[in-house]
């Protein structure tokens, strides 16, 4: 089976279904993770390497180095679809987003680079961010957009014809994050074991953002030391001695052993209790000759809060300065933001032109 996971920068993939990634890779499933951009506007977030002078020299090269060394630990394919980070706006009043960014690219353009390579990889499933982006970033609110886009088209042969053969996806899920009932699971059997949760402040400040659909829970707990691997890969980007890592893994894995997937669109049945983004798929040949089908029907469509079917570039700059806005308040409310882990259900998040996408494999 192959799966692709489309994400906005590089670090993403460790943050979101890392875990996921793993099991999958292990167990002989093919795995592409696709980052938008190169995260080249993105911060320091390390305090421990503020003034590097390696990094501070050329840190586009440092988040493709850390890419490759997180791809390896997973075990998956990479590629950068080659678009330029855009960047978080600060100021009163905000500053407009950089020209020739990722949030402000023509839709046609975007979607176009992700059809080639859906077609090119063929996976069966793909994972991505909710309408929200999951966090509010301009770039992963236009990851959002842009998955479901090249979703839709890649099978159709009157849409880039010129990209490859058709070829549809049969799923497509949104990465699920730190839900309520995630947090106060943690947070209480931290508490029992006589430890100081990290995720105090976090309840004081739960702020609910989206109600979302069904959830796949995928098992997964024996990967979160391969997760964690991958994210302390992107140095740059987090603190390994830092807030994500203060509970014990022995209690994450009891308490929480799950990563979870919301069932964005399905071509295929799949059981109420499904644990498996392959459910339904059954063996790789069905999936592959439906994935070339004319006729394929929804099964299923848990789409929420969408732009629309066809999102005009007025309404996605409308949900890219709404993100800009959402994620400033964000990091007003929590002065210790270091990261931008998603926070699928509400929980105050601690804080050129395409060249040709570049495949990275082994």
């Amino acid at each position: 089976m192959r799966l692709m996971a489309v994400h906005a920068h590089p670090d993403d993939e460790s943050s979101k279904g890392a875990a996921t990634t793993a099991k999958y890779v292990a167990a002989g499933a093919t795995v592409r993770v696709v980052s938008c951009t190169g995260g080249e506007r993105g911060d320091i977030l390390n305090e421990k390497l503020k003034n590097d002078a390696h990094i501070l020299r050329d840190l586009t090269q440092v988040r493709r180095d850390e890419m490759k060394a997180a791809q390896q630990v997973l075990g998956c394919e990479h590629t950068w679809l080659g678009f330029v980070d855009s960047g978080l706006p600060e100021g009163d009043p905000l500053p407009p987003l950089p020209e020739g960014c990722f949030a402000l690219e023509d839709l046609e353009v975007t979607t176009e680079a992700l059809v080639r390579v859906i077609r090119e990889f063929r996976p069966h499933v793909m994972t991505t961010y909710d309408e929200k982006g999951g966090y509010p970033h301009p770039d992963h609110v236009m990851c959002h957009t842009v998955s479901m886009a090249a979703f839709e088209a890649a099978g159709d042969p009157e849409r880039y014809p010129h990209a490859g053969e058709p070829w549809q996806p049969l799923k497509i899920y949104y990465n699920g994050g730190w839900t309520k009932d995630r947090l106060v699971a943690l947070h209480q059997a931290m508490l029992d074991e006589g430890l100081e949760s990290p995720y105090t402040d976090w309840l004081a400040n739960w702020q609910p953002r989206r109600q979302g659909g069904r959830v796949t829970p995928v098992p997964c707990g024996e990967y979160f030391e391969t997760r964690d691997r991958a994210l302390r890969a992107h140095a740059t980007q987090v603190d390994p001695d830092g807030f994500w890592f203060k509970v014990p893994m022995e209690l994450q894995q009891r308490v929480w052993g799950v990563e979870e997937f919301e069932l964005a669109v399905s071509y295929v049945p799949v059981p109420d209790d499904e644990d498996d983004l392959f459910a339904g798929l059954e063996s790789v040949e069905a999936a592959d000759a439906r994935a070339v089908r004319r006729d394929l029907e929804l099964v299923h469509d848990g789409r929420v809060g969408e732009l629309s079917d066809e999102p005009s570039e007025d309404a996605i700059e409308e949900a890219v300065d709404d993100a800009v806005e959402e994620a400033r308040e964000l990091d007003d409310t929590d002065s210790d933001a270091t990261h931008d882990t998603d926070s699928d259900d509400g929980v105050t998040v601690p804080a050129d032109r395409r060249p040709a996408a570049r495949v990275e494999g082994d």
